[in-house]
């Protein structure tokens, strides 16, 4: 987000009126910060902050289309495949993946949309969290999927924004779908899945929608 503003660390700090190595700190989740610091973070992002409450039990995916996908996708996946929802990452960056998908050889880190908001935000902070995982292997060798719920409006976000997409994700959907549900299929890199959801059951497609060229 800061960045899409085109602000520096050193500009939000001031703006925010703290100190440039404590703001550094928060922005990498290295340490927290009061209500009050992360309300004037917001103002000089230009950015609405929104406090909620959940209950500290029970899952963590709170998007009603999100967990029917991560659920149906876990369904799908070949026995040599091991799913691990909402995994934790803090540096270089902070946030959650959704779902990583293990291997005998490869890392996948899986971040599940059930909307198309802010496409270049999205693919630059899924690559900078798969870069962050954590799993033993050498920094930055995990690969990523991007699973889309199809719907009337990411299928024309898809379409309209193809070669983005395509540039980020440029493996075929089936090769990804067969490689995740077959016995001997090799991953074949960053690749984008398709879902449905019908009365709240996820199912996960092996070819893209009519009419969407990525991935194909």
């Amino acid at each position: 987000m800061r960045e899409d503003a085109g602000l520096t660390r050193a500009d939000v700090a001031r703006a925010a009126g703290i100190d440039r190595a404590h703001y550094s700190r928060i922005e990498t989740g290295e340490t927290g910060a009061s209500l009050e610091v992360l309300m004037a973070i917001g103002a000089a992002l230009g950015a609405d902050l929104s406090v909620r409450y959940f209950p500290s039990s029970g899952p963590r995916i709170h998007d009603r289309f999100q967990a029917p996908i991560v659920e149906a996708l876990l369904r799908a996946l070949h026995l040599r495949w091991m799913g691990q929802p909402e995994v934790q990452v803090r540096r270089p960056v902070h946030g959650v993946i959704d779902l990583v998908i293990r291997g005998a050889d490869d890392v996948i880190a899986c971040e599940v949309q059930s909307e198309l908001r802010r496409l270049e935000q999205l693919i630059r902070w899924s690559s900078e969290k798969a870069a962050a995982l954590g799993d033993g292997s050498p920094p930055g060798t995990a690969s990523r999927l991007l699973v889309i719920r199809s719907t009337t409006e990411t299928r024309e976000i898809a379409r309209q924004f193809a070669a983005t997409l395509g540039a980020a994700y440029p493996a075929r959907t089936s090769d990804a779908f067969d490689a995740l549900t077959g016995a001997d299929r090799p991953w074949p890199g960053p690749a984008i899945l398709w879902a449905r959801v019908d009365a709240g059951r996820g199912e996960i497609l092996r070819l893209p929608p009519r009419g969407v060229r990525v991935g194909r």
